[in-house]
Formats: C-alpha cells, sequence, structure tokens
C-alpha cells in the first residue's frame, strides 16, 4: 500500500485508479486535503478499512458516523478536556520512570514490545483508572492476531474470507474474545467500585436526550475503541523515535543535552513540558517520517467536487499522511531526520495540511493533546538514563495496517548514559 500510494503520487495532486469495488483516488495536496477533512465532510463517511474495522469495534468513535458519531464525542470529551490531560502527566512520568529504573546495561529489548507495554499501562490507569499490567501480554497478541486482517478490506472476496473458518479468522475471534473479557472486566470494576473521573466512569453515567444510559454494548465498543487507539499509534510512534536517534547520533546529542539542562537527575513534571520543545520536535519529527495514522480514507456519499476533480459518489478518497510528509515540496531532504523543522518559524513557513498526523476537521484525533504530552514525557524521562542502540543497520520493514507497525521486532540495546 505505501509503495503504490507513492506511485500514485508521482502523477501529481490527484490521482484514480480503478478497483473492483470502484475508483480510488488519492489526493496529494495541502489543499484538498483541508477539502476534505475540514470544509466539506458532510460529503463523505468513512472508507472500507474502518468499515471493516466495525468486526472488532462496533460502532465506536472510530468507526460511527454522525450524528451519533458527534454525540458519543460530546459524551467523551470531558476525558480528554486540556486540564484532565494535564493531571495525567504524573501517572505518565510513573510508568516511564519505573521502565527507566528496570532497563538494565546491555539488556537487549524488542523496543516496539517495549513501547507497547508502556503505553498500555498509561492508557490503562489514565483513562480507565486500571492496573493492566498483567494483561499487556495478552492485549499485545491480541493486536497482533488482528491488525493483519484489515488487509482484507483492499479484496473483493474479503467480507467471504471473514465467514470462512480459516486459522487467521480463527485467530481474529480468539483475539476479539480476550480483549472483549479485559474490556469488561474493567466495565465490571466500574460498576461495583463507583470510581468517577475516568473515561468509563463517564460513559457509564451519560445519558442520551431521553435520560436512557449507554447500552452495555456502546460502552464496550468505546472503551475498547480508546483502549486500543491510545496505546498503539503513541506506542508506534516512539518505537520510531528510539529508531531515529540511534541512527542521527546528532539529534540525539542535542536531545540528551535538553533534557539535563531541564531535569538534571530529577523526574519530569507537567511543567517541564513547555521547556522541552527539542524533544517535541523529536516526536514531531519522528510522526512526519514514520506516521502512525499513514493515510485517511472517506467514500463519497454524493457527488462533489475536490480540489477541481469531480468525484463520483461511491468513490474512495484517500489523503497520505505517509506521501505528504515525504514531499519535497513541502519538506527539504524529506527522507532526513531534522527536528528543526518544527521550529515556530519553520512550522509558520510551509501549509498547515503538509502535516497532519492526527487528522483534523470534526474528526480530528480526540487524543490529540494526550499523545503529544505523553510522546514528550515519555522520551525525556527514558532518554535521560538510557540511549538505545540499533542493533541492524538495515531500514525498518513497515506494516501499512490500521496503524504504521514495525514489520519485526525492533532489537536495540540499552546503553546507560
Amino acid at each position: 500500500m505505501l509503495g503504490l500510494m507513492e506511485r500514485m503520487a508521482r502523477y501529481g495532486d490527484g490521482a484514480c485508479i480503478q478497483a473492483s469495488f470502484g475508483p480510488i483516488f488519492l489526493f496529494n495536496h495541502p489543499d484538498a486535503v483541508r477539502e476534505i477533512l475540514q470544509t466539506k465532510p458532510e460529503c463523505f463517511v468513512k472508507s472500507r478499512a474502518l468499515e471493516f474495522a466495525k468486526m472488532l469495534l462496533g460502532e465506536g468513535l472510530l468507526t460511527s458516523e454522525d450524528p451519533f458519531h458527534r454525540r458519543q464525542r460530546a459524551l467523551m470529551q470531558p476525558a480528554f478536556h486540556h486540564k484532565r490531560v494535564k493531571s495525567y502527566a504524573a501517572s505518565m512520568t510513573h510508568y516511564a520512570a519505573q521502565m527507566r529504573d528496570e532497563w538494565k546495561n546491555g539488556q537487549v529489548v524488542d523496543m516496539h514490545h517495549e513501547m507497547m507495554a508502556l503505553t498500555l499501562s498509561i492508557v490503562g490507569k489514565t483513562l480507565f483508572n486500571s492496573d493492566v499490567g498483567e494483561e499487556a501480554h495478552v492485549v499485545e497478541r491480541a493486536m497482533n492476531a488482528v491488525m493483519p486482517l484489515f488487509n482484507r478490506a483492499f479484496l473483493p472476496w474479503g467480507a467471504l474470507l471473514n465467514r470462512l473458518p480459516l486459522p487467521a479468522t480463527r485467530r481474529f475471534h480468539r483475539a476479539k474474545a480476550d480483549l472483549d473479557a479485559t474490556i469488561a472486566r474493567i466495565i465490571a470494576e466500574h460498576k461495583t467500585s463507583g470510581d468517577v473521573g475516568d473515561l468509563v466512569s463517564m460513559l457509564l453515567l451519560a445519558r442520551d436526550e431521553d435520560g436512557a444510559p449507554m447500552s452495555d454494548a456502546q460502552v464496550r465498543d468505546e472503551a475498547l475503541t480508546i483502549f486500543l487507539a491510545g496505546h498503539e499509534t503513541t506506542a508506534n510512534a516512539l518505537t520510531y523515535t528510539w529508531h531515529l536517534l540511534a541512527q542521527n547520533p546528532e539529534a540525539e546529542a542535542k536531545l540528551h543535552s535538553e533534557i539535563d539542562a531541564v531535569l538534571a537527575d530529577r523526574d519530569a513534571t507537567l511543567e517541564d513540558v513547555e521547556n522541552l520543545p527539542y524533544t517535541q520536535m523529536v516526536f514531531a519529527e519522528a510522526m512526519r517520517l514514520y506516521p502512525p495514522a499513514w493515510a485517511l480514507g472517506r467514500r463519497a456519499i454524493q457527488d462533489c467536487e475536490i480540489f477541481g476533480y469531480p468525484i463520483p459518489k461511491g468513490a474512495i478518497v484517500l489523503v497520505s499522511q505517509w506521501t505528504l510528509h515525504r514531499d519535497a515540496r513541502f519538506w527539504s531532504e524529506p527522507l532526513q531526520f531534522n527536528p528543526e523543522r518544527f521550529t515556530e518559524e519553520n512550522k509558520a513557513s510551509r501549509p498547515k495540511f503538509a502535516y497532519f498526523p492526527f487528522g483534523s476537521g470534526p474528526r480530528t484525533c480526540i487524543g490529540e493533546s494526550f499523545a503529544a504530552m505523553e510522546g514528550a514525557l515519555l522520551i525525556a524521562t527514558l532518554a535521560q538514563k538510557w540511549r538505545a542502540i540499533s542493533l541492524t543497520t538495515q531500514p525498518l520493514k513497515l506494516q501499512p495496517l490500521i496503524t504504521l507497525r514495525p514489520r519485526d521486532a525492533v532489537m536495540m540495546r540499552l546503553e546507560r548514559r
């Protein structure tokens, strides 16, 4: 899929191919991104991959459509209000410091596995007030089984494969059952404990216009969506951050210099984030080169026009962070890792939608501020004491599924600073 999008992008700002289920358009210009995501969202619904994702996520925030989506987002928004997000900082630092202090000099780790476990613990505690540490391996195994099936969304016979008792399909159903069991435990704990203030509590207390509570199935769908999306994307971004720092020692040295100057030997706090601008730029540049959300798809529900192109009803329209984030028109030496691209001056010099790792418009990622703060705090806390040395000089092999995952283990050797 990445190669296909790169080839389509060479044909210009708009390109189209014909698939078995209709035309697919790729738009590769910031102005087209603005039209699709921000100014004309009423022309579209989510595309095939996320319609496919309903097998796992049901009618959660990621997959549902308006007006139901608007209602659910409004109910969940308080959990992501900037004041509440700031209150999560201490938990983020706590879990990162715990991992930092458990690492051993010379230890070889799969960095992707480490970051998945770390971000899962954080989202469990901050948004669900639950300790999921013991279940981290269950969730990771389930995600590894579930993710590859989303490629079936692009096959004309994908729906048929989902009904056949194939090994991958059976693995999917076992994984779904494991994830459902984890979420059911969290919800049951909240019902008996009377916890208030976290996301699950808000979902259980929510009432519609008639005063009816959210159904158990809907609470499950929303909770599972945030549970998975809230750790998977950040874990991927942090994995790529460590990989890129290992390949770019000058940037790594500048990062360490900033962290040492701001933190010295104490743990990071919320107040430190604004004093770690280079750390934030490192995270942003990692998401430019390896965007966890590598493409966004929409299906036209009416005839419309995008960037001067007529789009027929039923067509699939794509915009790709992978191609636009690497477009030489907007990024000099686009394949180079250069955090300085994200100084305020440099950000102001390029079109806004040349960079959109969290999407935009009414469906922009609800957890954007959560992820940005988490990325800065985790990088600062871990890099305060450790370097990670790559064990290979080969480029990372990638899996462009619902998120952009490394295909293989990312083995790195830890070196105490």
